[in-house]
């Protein structure tokens, strides 16, 4: 159990789905965009402060590649000393071109009580409200802040743990085993969900196989509202538990992994498909008003 313990404290705080699975999420969404979308969109991404930086890690200048590492960007904040944990921290300097330094971390997840109402967090309602600034506002800081941010949402709240139990907070308290993952073979249940998309360093034309790979597979989902997002999430819990014991703790097994990569996959497929037409309803409509 010690060992187990360490190991535990060693693994990398919970974030969302991992980055390989927000940029999965973004090159299904970058496909259901129009290329006027996709021009407008790009053109807002490139005033982003951290664009040189996109640029730099995808190793290309293609719009799709950006967007997909624009995806990543609110958890890349998190180890970001130019930004700071509101909840704890004093505000840092204010960086040009961005109308916020805070990391939000309550944003990124929203955790339900037994009754199924919203306890603690925030996912829900940010992505409704991120929506509507990006609807309405003309201004190009905060049109290219807000984007990031939703790309990235709309990935968090379908992954089942990010609209968890408040009770064991999203199963980050809870120590699995986890004999698929070599180099963390103990871990918490929120971790083992997040890194089920693949390897953090997806990219490029493994990304874009992937990406057809499971378009391929998996059908287009209603488009539904961000509450039924978030209901369908947490249903989603009754099959995230792994049910078999191992020696101390609750153990993946290979039936629960099969079963568990399935819904991560579907989970992202429809998470790609309806981000893309929720950010082609909002820039079409700002391109039909002339305002790019």
């Amino acid at each position: 159990m010690l060992i187990a313990l360490s190991l535990l404290l060693a693994a990398p705080l919970a974030q969302a789905w991992n980055a390989a699975g927000h940029r999965l999420t973004a090159a299904i969404a970058w496909q259901q965009l129009s290329p006027r979308t996709q021009a407008v969109i790009a053109e807002a991404l490139s005033q982003h402060p951290d664009h040189l930086r996109w640029r730099d890690r995808a190793r290309s200048d293609e719009a799709g590649a950006l967007f997909a590492e624009a995806a990543t960007w609110p958890d890349d904040i998190r180890n970001d000393p130019r930004f700071y944990d509101e909840q704890r921290e004093p505000a840092t300097p204010p960086l040009p071109g961005l109308s916020d330094t805070a990391r939000h971390k309550r944003w990124h997840y929203v955790d339900l009580g037994a009754d199924g109402k919203p306890r603690k967090g925030e996912l829900d309602k940010q992505i409704e409200r991120l929506s509507r600034v990006l609807r309405s506002t003309a201004q190009i800081e905060q049109i290219s802040y807000a984007l990031p941010w939703l790309i990235h949402l709309v990935g968090d709240i379908h992954q089942p743990l990010h609209v968890g139990r408040h009770d064991d907070e999203g199963g980050t308290e809870l120590e699995i085993e986890n004999p698929f993952n070599k180099r963390l073979p103990f871990t918490s249940l929120h971790v083992y969900w997040d890194d089920l998309p693949g390897p953090p360093w997806l990219r490029g034309k493994r990304l874009d196989n992937n990406a057809a790979r499971l378009l391929d597979t998996y059908p287009a989902p209603a488009q539904g509202t961000v509450a039924q997002w978030r209901d369908e999430s947490h249903r989603l819990l009754a099959a995230a538990y792994p049910p078999a014991t191992g020696s101390l703790l609750p153990i993946v097994s290979e039936e629960f992994h099969q079963q568990a990569r399935a819904i991560a996959q579907r989970r992202l497929v429809e998470a790609g498909y309806r981000l893309g037409r929720l950010l082609e309803s909002i820039f079409a409509q700002r391109v039909s008003r002339g305002t790019s």
